[in-house]
């Protein structure tokens, strides 16, 4: 899962961006998330879950011709991000806002890049989104296939070939290494959490997992129970030492 910003000033395009960028996004096969920074609470006042939320609901969900939870917090960026890519698998989240955020950015708008994780500013309307083939639009597209990166780890693995995760960031904001490498971490084929929280493993440790749950389960009758393919598993282990006091 990658991650783009698109940022800039208010009112400068940047919603109309994200909107051009999705369906181009998934012209080319790819699944597609998204996540609005906004400076407002998104619940409308007098609404049935903002009663929920109101009376003291930790989690709201809400559920009809779409499902959407609430919870009483702001969550930080990362948190989302983690929480999006255990829930659902997708090729690509596309930020809106988030200007200080470490991932490379598409701005609608000039401002104060400090960290330089910007590769393109955007007049949107200079995009012609009636047309097919817009090349400032496929421009953009190609830039984010190329550049992008997905969820920092920090775990310094240097299974990339570098040295540190800063490293490989950079790299890829500057365009200097090739698109198809990417963190072998960060890939969502297995995924570790632990009191809530998503722990980044090691390539070696997440083969390791993997092979033994699949091993476990294919000894299982899942068949008994609907579970034919076995394409995804899913194990909460509580680890409570009273269990073993008790034996």
């Amino acid at each position: 899962m990658r991650v783009v910003g698109i940022t800039g000033t208010k009112n400068s395009g940047k919603t109309t961006l994200v909107t051009m960028i999705i369906p181009e996004l998934i012209k080319r096969g790819y699944t597609v998330g998204t996540i609005k920074k906004t400076h407002s609470q998104f619940d409308t006042e007098g609404r049935d879950t903002e009663k929920h939320s109101t009376s003291g609901a930790k989690v709201v969900a809400g559920v009809g011709e779409e499902t959407f939870f609430k919870l009483n917090k702001k969550m930080e960026l990362d948190e989302i991000l983690k929480f999006m890519k255990e829930l659902e698998t997708l090729d690509f989240i596309i930020l809106e806002g988030f200007k200080e955020s470490p991932y490379i950015k598409i701005a609608t708008a000039n401002y104060d890049d400090s960290d330089k994780t910007i590769i393109k500013v955007v007049d949107v309307n200079k995009i012609n989104r009636k047309s097919p083939n817009d090349k400032l639009l496929n421009e953009i597209i190609e830039l984010i296939e190329n550049r992008s990166y997905g969820i920092m780890q920090k775990l310094n693995c240097k299974k990339c070939g570098y040295n540190t995760c800063d490293e490989f960031r950079h790299s890829k904001i500057k365009g200097s290494i090739d698109k198809k490498i990417q963190c072998l971490v960060d890939i969502d084929d297995a995924i570790l959490k632990v009191d809530g929280e998503l722990i980044p493993m090691n390539p070696f440790v997440k083969k390791l997992i993997r092979n033994i749950t699949s091993s476990l389960v294919d000894s299982l009758r899942t068949g008994e129970f609907g579970a034919e393919s076995i394409e995804k598993i899913e194990l909460t282990v509580k680890n409570n030492p009273q269990d073993e006091n008790e034996n």
